[in-house]
């Protein structure tokens, strides 16, 4: 009975959450999670001490997004909703990798069938690959998402306890300090799971990799943030999600 409880008290309050937190803002989490994370399949570029992915033009969103429901609807918003949007993304992956092993043809498969057979056919596979996804690349996403998202919530609550104003300065700080922290361990997790033990990459290309490609991807927060910055208070000014605040003091 007590764990039935539980699952209905946290059903319950994430029904509540998403009355709460703005639709734009909840559409967006999603589909920056999923976009990033099907957008990982190809290099933006790659050189000996950097790689990154066009995954990266997108992981900023959803960290910058969770800062903001850190700063008006707290940690554990944050981070339920980074739990709800890894399901969906896992759901997304089963679904793609279901339709990629149906029969039928991908539209470039029709660019090349009359002057190359073979190379449509094997466009054809190609995309089914790209789409279906390999396992362990899913599972290292999954788990590296899961874990960052925690660290930047977690990290994001603990430096906002000890600032005194509410303004962009503070709103920096707490973002860019947990982003950073959050973003390494994100490509950390990634990097060890997938490139070290499934691609082969050393320690050192791990370690150099996950840090700048941390760097990159705050500069990136760092851009938008004011922006960040503007809606949230906004909804500060407006009460948006007032009850749900209140439920939970």
């Amino acid at each position: 009975m007590k764990i039935k409880s539980f699952f209905q008290r946290e059903l319950d309050d994430y029904k509540a959450l998403f009355r709460n937190i703005p639709s734009i803002v909840v559409a967006l989490f999603f589909l920056s999670v999923v976009a990033m994370n099907l957008l990982a399949n190809k290099e933006l570029f790659s050189t000996p001490w950097l790689a990154l992915d066009c995954g990266f033009t997108l992981s900023w969103l959803s960290f910058l997004l969770m800062d903001m429901i850190c700063k008006r609807f707290g940690a554990k918003a944050a981070m339920k909703l980074s739990i709800a949007a890894l399901l969906v993304n896992l759901c997304v992956c089963g679904l793609f990798y279901l339709l990629s092993l149906t029969p039928g043809h991908w539209g470039e498969y029709y660019s090349y069938i009359d002057s190359d057979p073979a190379a449509a056919q094997a466009a054809n596979q190609a995309l089914n690959r790209t789409i279906g996804g390999s396992w362990y690349v899913v599972l290292g996403s999954a788990l590296a998402m899961l874990i960052s998202s925690f660290v930047n919530s977690i990290s994001n609550h603990l430096i906002a306890k000890g600032l005194k104003h509410n303004n962009f300065g503070s709103f920096a700080l707490r973002s860019f300090s947990s982003t950073a922290l959050a973003q390494f361990v994100d490509n950390l997790i990634f990097a060890t799971v997938v490139s070290h033990i499934f691609f082969g990459w050393t320690w050192t290309q791990v370690l150099v990799c996950s840090l700048s490609g941390a760097v990159m991807e705050l500069l990136c927060e760092v851009v938008f943030s004011p922006l960040g910055y503007k809606m949230a208070r906004q909804w500060e000014e407006e009460k948006v999600g007032q009850a749900y605040i209140d439920k939970k003091k």
